[in-house]
C-alpha cells in the first residue's frame, strides 16, 4: 500500500490560503513525511503586516462572539480537510506529545477562546474604564487602551497549550500574526483557520510560516511581539519593551522539614510527570530541607513505573522524540548529571520504539548541594533534580522560577516569613502553598503575569 500524500499546510495570509514555492517537509518522530508547510518570503510578511495595520478591529461584542464560535469549530469541526480526531493524533505523532496531553491542550485552547474576556480583562485596573464614552470620563477617569494594533507571535513548538494565550489579544482588539513552529504547525494552522471561519477577517489573524532569517521581519513589522524560546532568546530581547518573552520555566518545589512529603507524594509525582513533563510548569527540581535521598528514592520508584508507549497510544504518559534527538538529550543529561547520585536514568533515558522514534524515560538525580546549579536544569521530559536546602539558602535558591510549590506549614512564623519572601521575589511568577500541583492553572488568574499588562496601558480622559 502506498504511503498517504503529505498533508498540505498553506500559509494563511490576508488574501486567503497561500501555497508557497518554498515548502518544508514536516516529519513524525519516526522520520516519515506527514505534511508540507509553505514558507512565505519576506515581502509576503511585510505586505501581510501592512494589511493587519490597516484593518479595523471588530466591535468588542462581535469579537467575543467570534471567539466563542471559533472554540466550537476548533474542537468539533473538520478544518481544511482535517477532522478533530485526525488533528489530535497527527499532533501527537509529529510532536511526540502524549495523546492525552494533546487532547488536554486542545480543551485549554477552546476554553480560552470561550472565556477570553476573563483572561484578557483580568489585567484591567480597578480605576479604569474600557471606553472614553463611559460617563466616568466626564469628571476624569483612566481609560484602558491598546499599546498598539498588531501583535506578532513567534510560537512555541514544544506544546500546543501556549496558543491559548494569544487569543486574549484578539479579545482586546489586536490583529495577530502567528509564526508557527515548524516542529508542530498543525495547532496554529487549525486555530487560525477556525478563527477565520468564526468571523474574524483574513486581515485580522494570519499564519505566516517563515525561515528563521525572515522572522525578524515579522517581529519588526508588528507593534508588539510575544516570543517563545530558551535562554538565548530571553537574553536577545530582555531590553526590548515591545517584546514579551516566554522563556524556560525552571519550576521548583520546596519541601520544608515540618512537611510530611509522603502524604503529598502523588502531588510531587504529578508535578514532575503530568502530560509527559514537557511543559514549563512541570517541576524540574525538588529542594528538601533535610535529607533529600528518601524523597529522590520515592520519586524514582513511582516515575520508573511509567510505561514506554507510542505517543498516540491512549495510555501514553511519556514523550517520544526522533532517535537522534533523544540520544542528544541523553548525552546532555549525562554530562549535566556529573557529580550527582542517579536514582533513575543513570544508565540512560532512551528507549527505542519498534516502529521508530524513542521514548524519553524519566530521570531522578540527587544533587549534593545548590552550588552546582543542577536544580536550574530543565529538560523536555520528566527529569527532576532533588537537592538539599537550608533556611540559610532562603528564597533566593528558588529564584528564576515560573512556579514555586511550597510544602510548608504557613501557620508557623518561620514558614510564613519564607512564603512572604517567595511572594516578594520578582523573579518568581507564581507561588503555590500546600497540596497543589505546579501545573495548576485557571483562566481567571495570571500565568506569567496577565498578557493584558503587556498589551494595554491606562491614559486619563476628561471631557464635558
Amino acid at each position: 500500500m502506498a504511503a498517504p500524500e503529505p498533508y498540505t499546510l498553506d500559509a494563511l495570509g490576508p488574501g486567503g490560503p497561500y501555497r508557497a514555492r518554498h515548502r518544508e517537509t514536516v516529519t513524525d518522530t519516526a522520520g516519515s513525511a506527514v505534511a508540507e508547510l509553505s514558507l512565505v518570503p519576506r515581502l509576503f510578511v511585510s505586505r501581510a503586516l501592512g494589511a493587519l495595520h490597516r484593518a479595523e478591529p471588530l466591535p468588542r461584542e462581535r469579537r467575543l462572539a467570534a471567539l466563542a464560535r471559533a472554540a466550537r469549530v476548533f474542537r468539533e469541526d473538520e478544518v481544511h480537510g482535517l477532522g478533530y480526531d485526525a488533528y489530535e493524533r497527527t499532533v501527537s505523532r509529529v510532536s511526540g506529545i502524549p495523546l492525552a496531553a494533546v487532547r488536554s491542550a486542545a480543551d485549554e485552547i477552546a476554553d480560552s477562546a470561550r472565556r477570553a474576556l476573563v483572561g484578557a480583562y483580568g489585567a484591567l485596573p480597578g480605576g479604569a474604564v474600557l471606553d472614553w464614552r463611559d460617563g466616568r470620563t466626564r469628571t476624569g477617569s483612566a481609560v484602558w487602551t491598546r499599546r498598539g494594533e498588531v501583535l506578532a507571535v513567534n510560537a512555541a513548538g514544544n506544546h500546543p497549550a501556549p496558543h491559548a494565550l494569544w487569543l486574549e489579544a484578539l479579545a482586546l482588539g489586536f490583529r495577530v500574526a502567528v509564526r508557527p513552529s515548524r516542529r508542530e504547525p498543525f495547532t496554529p494552522h487549525r486555530l487560525v483557520a477556525a478563527l477565520r471561519a468564526a468571523g474574524f477577517g483574513d486581515d485580522h489573524v494570519v499564519l505566516l510560516p517563515t525561515d528563521h532569517d525572515v522572522a525578524g521581519e515579522l517581529l519588526g513589522g508588528a507593534d508588539l511581539a510575544l516570543v517563545y524560546g530558551g535562554d538565548d532568546v530571553v537574553r536577545r530581547y530582555a531590553a526590548d519593551p515591545s517584546v514579551l518573552v516566554q522563556g524556560p520555566g525552571r519550576t521548583k518545589i520546596l519541601v520544608t522539614a515540618g512537611a510530611d512529603w509522603r502524604a503529598h507524594l502523588d502531588t510531587l509525582v504529578d508535578s514532575v510527570a503530568h502530560h509527559g513533563g514537557m511543559k514549563c510548569v512541570n517541576a524540574s527540581a525538588v529542594l528538601v530541607e533535610g535529607d533529600p535521598a528518601p524523597v529522590a528514592a520515592a520519586l524514582a520508584e513511582r516515575l520508573g513505573a511509567l510505561p514506554s508507549l507510542p505517543a498516540e497510544d491512549e495510555k501514553a504518559g511519556l514523550p517520544v522524540q526522533p532517535l537522534d534527538r533523544a540520544r542528544a538529550l541523553d548525552r546532555h543529561l549525562r554530562e549535566r548529571a556529573r557529580g550527582t547520585v542517579a536514582h533513575l536514568g543513570g544508565d540512560g533515558v532512551v528507549e527505542e520504539l519498534p516502529d521508530g522514534g524513542a521514548v524519553l524515560r524519566p530521570a531522578v538525580f540527587e544533587a549534593p548541594d545548590l552550588r552546582g546549579g543542577w536544580h536550574t536544569a530543565e529538560l523536555p521530559f520528566p527529569c527532576v533534580w532533588v537537592v538539599p536546602w537550608s533556611r540559610a539558602d532562603g528564597a533566593a535558591a528558588l529564584g528564576g522560577s515560573l512556579v514555586v510549590g511550597v510544602l510548608a506549614d504557613d501557620a508557623e512564623p518561620a514558614d510564613g516569613e519564607l512564603i512572604d519572601a517567595l511572594v516578594a521575589d520578582r523573579t518568581i511568577a507564581n507561588v503555590y502553598v500546600g497540596d497543589h500541583p505546579t501545573h495548576w492553572m485557571d483562566r481567571s488568574v495570571p500565568h506569567d503575569g496577565y498578557l493584558g499588562e503587556f498589551l494595554m496601558r491606562s491614559k486619563t480622559v476628561i471631557r464635558g
